[in-house]
C-alpha cells in the first residue's frame, strides 16, 4: 500500500490535525489497513486516528481520503460523531449476519 499525504492542516481548537491523503493500491483499501498505515506515518496510536472518508474513483487504482489524528484519544471520542467511531472500530459481530433458525428448529419449537 503507497500512501501519500495530500494536505495536513493543524486545528489546535480541536485538538487535531486534519489530513487528506490518497492510497495506491490494485483493489479499495480497507478502513482498518489505511487508519493503521496513517497512524505509522504520523508516528502515533492508531486509537488516536479516525478515517472520515474514503472514496475510489471507478476505474482506477487511487482511493482518496479524509482522516482526523487526535492529540488525545478521550477528545476525539468527544468530538468525533458516534457513526464515524462505530466505522472505525469494527467489532466481530458487525460483520456476522444475524443466524436464523432452521426449518426443523422451528417446528419444534413450534410444538413445544
Amino acid at each position: 500500500m503507497k500512501l501519500e499525504m495530500t494536505s495536513i492542516k493543524n486545528n489546535p481548537i480541536m485538538g487535531r490535525k486534519e489530513l487528506a491523503f490518497k492510497v495506491e493500491e490494485p483493489s479499495t483499501p480497507g478502513r482498518v489497513d489505511v487508519r493503521r498505515e496513517i497512524a505509522v506515518a504520523m508516528r502515533t496510536d492508531i486509537d488516536k486516528v479516525y478515517i472520515r472518508s474514503l472514496t475510489t474513483t471507478s476505474g482506477t487504482r487511487v482511493t482518496t481520503g479524509v482522516a482526523h489524528v487526535y492529540s488525545d484519544a478521550e477528545m476525539a471520542l468527544k468530538v468525533e460523531p458516534k457513526y464515524i467511531v462505530a466505522r472505525n472500530n469494527p467489532t466481530e459481530e458487525a460483520g456476522k449476519p444475524e443466524e436464523t433458525p432452521k426449518p426443523e428448529e422451528k417446528s419444534k419449537e413450534a410444538d413445544a
